[in-house]
């Protein structure tokens, strides 16, 4: 053991304020007389011995502390850590305390040394101490309480060693304290060791995923890194260096567990490299070694599938073994001998050989067929029909094969067994695992098994592993780049990034030219700048075409989605133009087709092509670009909304999530969500829309595509227009705009205003309406995206002309209403006729507007749809009422009160209530906002009260309620009566939230 008299002070903690706080409550408390005991339990590496020394600090000041942590060399040595506490006792050096304390003489001596002054007592890693001073040290502190004046704090790993005491367990650091953490090891981002450089971003995440939140793995991983590797400029070492130091504390803890616990302990460790991160073993196949090795069948039967403990290191869940910790498994491989753990992989990888891997695989594995394809763009709406998000993908799939099981056969030596059955991508997983340097056959045959049918995140590791195993640079680059390829398609962006940085600046030095370029833009499609992803896809598809045409494809495809999103035609047309060079099949021919000539303007033409693509069901090979892959349904659900078959875009959106589900990839599932969230609001199932919207965020999140959290916070916007509520509406129109501004994404900006302007007018601000759709709609550098400024020109007549704009822009307004109705005779949307009429019906004379209305709703009539059909006859009553037809109103109004209600539209409901209470028909019990002073109001007179109180003007109050100004005025004259107040100030005390 060492002691310590002077523990200098720590540097600054990150992400420990709560931890901290709990620690100075204790000294506080403490400092009054009051003691106690508190274990620090943690993993090593997350900082219990600092924690343990800033308390020791803190203390100092105010009364004694002794301080001692472990020494490995003084373990078998009885009372050690005793010794060496008491030794640490603050004042002149004298004889230390006798070797053989008991129990009760170490609890009298801590109370002698307290009696004075308050004593800390510091036990740093007490679980690694002799036994005999574990023993008296926990005897003492659990009779160590109120009047005391001594408190321990102990600081030990989360093993069962003292069990029973009031333990405070540490996690690992948050993101926020990590990140603050790595700033502060780099200079605040600006290199090391004289790096003038800042930290690159792709370093930067690889090193805070690596560390996983462990502070001191964090600090050995920055300092073994060069300057030029933290600044990006040379690629990242495989595995990262540094990582030594913690695995040893974690190896500490097996030292002294029986031969027979290590033994399995080393099994388990192994078995899981061939595993997806967080899989754990397979207790089967862990039997089996285990029982090849010559380990006890009762042990392992306790192990594995009864009640023996391994002092908490195993940890099952049904056929699954965990470690504890994930370092805990990579200390058993780091401090094994070299000899025996290359013999342990060896055994795993003929034992995975005899039967295959299928048993050790996830059972719910989704599995990609055909070549790798990234989930990107090859679908794309095409004119005014409506845009559908982020259109396409280019995967294909096939269901794994059933792997028959059967009973293995004796043990055979590696080279035999993968001589008679072709080795699965489990087996060579172990063989990489036991290489000792690299070997060209080895990395060949893991690059040919990486292929269908296993999943893209087991295809990316073994793709890793055979670069790790390439010495020629070219070949390892490509290598690496195929890896970073499947993590994409996994939905680890973040593990994509760290591999290509693995390939040295831009990848250059490959066998595969353009492979980098094309991972980097189908990176930054789905989470940078539009416009950069589609030069970078152009230019990789340039790259690619002589020697590999399907991923030429697939960059062309993306660079015409980037282009879609940001709303520019032309180049989605020079990128469509492009795939013509390329083979594909005549559905997607006849989708290429029909959508250059929609944007080229032959409406007709392309809709003829379109609806060849609504209905793929032929059988075909599991082919990006084939019928029958999830790409091609996106696709057909995209043609729907062309031509404004919402119906099927609804059916066909289904199958498509159905079929992503099913076969992946899982980068593809926020797309395949948002594609159907949107049909279904195009075709007015809002509740349902919002569901798929949500769950697509969650997925969007999780697979790091913010791109597409963009888009789908756009159409959860639109869903909180319609249902409420409006702060609901707000939050996600400014999260889509704050994503879709920096990264050039017009199409859910062009959404997302439109979904404010429609919040807005259910609330009755036809003003703001007006002013947020005007520029989206009209002419000029403010329009909106191509494919959804037509959608959004009812809204902005019923605005404009509500906002009293109808004389002042009628101009503007019948030439809206004029394109509008050219996009309606081209587009087979069910509700385009209805609005249409709605919109004749909003600019039409007096004498006009009655046919015009009863013409709208004689096509709602037709299409269905409660919502659209609300809003015609809410702004029908609402017309009446205002030519104080009054009794005829109420009909009109009644039944759109009735058909919000019906579809959750909240903010609509009280519109047309209000509405139907200025006719004069009671809508329930009248909201009394300002308690028992409003009920003397008329309803009319509420409803104005409540507009002035919440700050607009008798204007604005007319315009939103269909009055007059006068009418407004005199009505608000006799609310001032009546309440008995003078001032709108007044009225707004009276009825804000602080009133009555």
């Amino acid at each position: 053991m060492t002691s310590s008299t002077t523990v200098h002070s720590p540097p600054r903690l990150y992400g420990r304020s709560g931890e901290l706080a709990i620690l100075h409550g204790m000294l506080a408390r403490l400092r009054q007389g009051d003691g106690g005991a508190l274990v620090l339990t943690a993993p090593p590496g997350l900082g219990r011995t600092v924690l343990l020394r800033e308390a020791a600090a803190a203390h100092r000041l105010r009364g004694p502390v002794l301080y001692a942590t472990a020494a490995p060399a003084e373990r078998a040595l009885p009372h050690s850590g005793l010794h060496a506490l008491l030794c640490s006792a603050p004042g002149p050096p004298g004889p230390c305390p006798p070797s053989g304390l008991t129990p009760d003489a170490l609890l009298a001596r801590l109370r002698e040394l307290g009696r004075e002054r308050p004593l800390l007592v510091c036990a740093d890693d007490a679980h690694a101490w002799d036994p005999a001073s574990r023993t008296a040290l926990d005897f003492a502190a659990r009779r160590l309480g109120a009047g005391s004046r001594v408190a321990v704090l102990i600081a030990a790993d989360d093993g069962p060693t003292f069990t029973g005491l009031p333990a405070l367990r540490l996690g690992p650091l948050d993101d926020d304290a990590a990140a603050a953490l790595l700033d502060r090891l780099t200079g605040g981002g600006a290199g090391v060791s004289g790096g003038t450089d800042g930290l690159d971003p792709v370093v930067r995440a690889e090193l805070l995923r690596e560390a996983a939140g462990n502070p001191r793995l964090l600090a050995g991983l920055t300092g073994r890194l060069t300057p030029d590797q933290l600044a990006g400029r040379t690629p990242l070492p495989c595995p990262l260096p540094g990582a030594e130091g913690v695995l040893a504390a974690y190896a500490g803890r097996l030292d002294g567990l029986p031969a027979h616990t290590r033994a399995l302990l080393l099994l388990a460790a192994a078995a899981q490299e061939h595993e997806s991160a967080g899989a754990g073993a397979d207790a089967l196949l862990l039997l089996r070694a285990g029982t090849r090795t010559g380990l006890p069948r009762d042990f392992l039967d306790g192990v594995l599938f009864g009640s023996t403990t391994t002092e908490g290191l195993l940890q099952r869940a049904g056929s699954r073994v965990h470690f504890s910790h994930p370092l805990f498994a990579r200390a058993v491989l780091h401090h094994a001998p070299p000899a025996r753990r290359r013999a342990t992989h060896e055994l795993l990888a003929a034992l995975l050989a005899e039967t295959g891997d299928c048993a050790t695989a996830p059972a719910t594995s989704a599995h990609s067929g055909g070549r790798p394809a990234w989930p990107g763009a090859s679908a794309h709406p095409g004119d005014g029909a409506g845009e559908a998000p982020q259109p396409g993908a280019r995967a294909a799939s096939s269901a794994r094969p059933a792997h028959p099981g059967a009973r293995p056969a004796p043990l055979p030596t590696p080279a035999a067994a993968f001589a008679e059955h072709p080795a699965p991508l489990a087996s060579l997983v172990q063989l990489a695992c036991a290489a000792p340097g690299p070997d060209t056959v080895l990395a060949a045959r893991l690059e040919a098994a990486a292929t269908s049918p296993y999943p893209h995140a087991e295809r990316s590791s073994a793709l890793s592993r055979a670069a790790a195993l390439t010495a020629e640079q070219p070949l390892r680059s490509a290598r690496f780049t195929a890896a970073a390829e499947q993590a994409a398609l996994a939905g680890d962006p973040a593990r994509a990034r760290a591999l290509l940085a693995r390939t040295g600046a831009a990848g250059e030095h490959t066998t595969a030219p353009g492979l980098a370029p094309y991972v980097h833009g189908l990176l930054a499609l789905r989470s940078g700048p539009a416009a950069d992803a589609h030069e970078a896809l152009l230019a990789a598809a340039a790259l690619l075409g002589p020697h590999d045409p399907r991923r030429a494809l697939d960059a062309l495809l993306g660079a015409a989605e980037a282009a879609w999103v940001t709303g520019d035609a032309p180049g989605y047309l020079t990128a469509m133009d492009r795939v013509g060079s390329t083979p594909h099949d005549r559905a997607f021919a006849s989708y290429r087709a029909g959508m250059r000539a929609v944007l080229a303007g032959r409406t007709e033409a392309g809709h003829a092509l379109l609806r060849q693509c609504l209905d793929p069901a032929d059988p075909g090979p599991p082919d990006p670009v084939s019928r029958n892959a999830p790409a091609a349904l996106l696709r057909a659900g995209v043609a729907a909304l062309v031509l404004g078959e919402v119906a099927v875009a609804c059916r066909t959106g289904a199958r498509a999530l159905a079929a992503v589900r099913t076969s992946g990839p899982d980068a593809l599932l926020p797309q395949a969500l948002e594609h159907l969230a949107y049909a279904e609001l195009r075709a007015g199932f809002h509740a349902g829309a919002r569901a798929h919207a949500l769950e697509g965020l969650h997925a969007a999140r999780r697979t790091g595509q913010p791109n597409s959290s963009v888009h789908l916070h756009a159409v959860l916007a639109l869903a909180a227009s319609v249902e409420g509520p409006a702060e609901a509406c707000a939050a996600h129109c400014d999260a889509a705009l704050a994503g879709a501004w920096p990264h050039g994404l017009a199409q859910p900006a062009t959404l997302a205003t439109w979904a404010r302007a429609r919040a807005d007018l259910a609330a009755g601000r036809s003003e703001e309406a007006a002013a947020r759709l005007g520029p989206l709609v009209r002419p000029g550098p403010r329009q909106g995206h191509f494919a959804a400024r037509m959608l959004a020109v009812p809204c902005y007549v019923e605005a404009a002309v509500l906002a009293g704009r109808g004389a002042e822009e009628a101009g503007e307004l019948r030439a809206a209403v004029a394109e509008f109705a050219g996009w309606t005779a081209r587009t087979a949307d069910p509700q385009a006729p209805a609005q249409l009429a709605r919109c004749h019906a909003l600019l039409a004379t007096a004498e006009e507007a009655d046919a015009r209305y009863a013409e709208a709703l004689a096509h709602h009539d037709r299409a269905g749809g409660d919502f659209e059909r609300a809003r015609t006859q809410l702004l029908y009553g609402q017309w009446l009422r205002r030519r104080r037809r009054t009794r005829e109103a109420r009909t009109p109004l009644r039944d759109a009160l009735v058909a919000f209600q019906r579809c959750s539209a909240r903010a609509w409901a009280e519109r047309a209530g209000g509405e139907l209470r200025a006719a004069g028909e009671p809508v329930g019990a009248v909201r009394d906002t300002g308690g028992g002073a409003l009920s003397a109001l008329t309803p009319q007179q509420q409803r104005i009260a409540r507009c002035v109180a919440e700050g607009a003007t008798n204007r604005e109050v007319a315009l939103r309620l269909s009055l007059s100004p006068r009418t407004v005025d005199h009505h608000l004259r006799n609310v001032f009566a009546a309440l008995g107040i003078r001032s709108r100030t007044e009225l707004a005390r009276l009825l804000g939230p602080e009133g009555p």
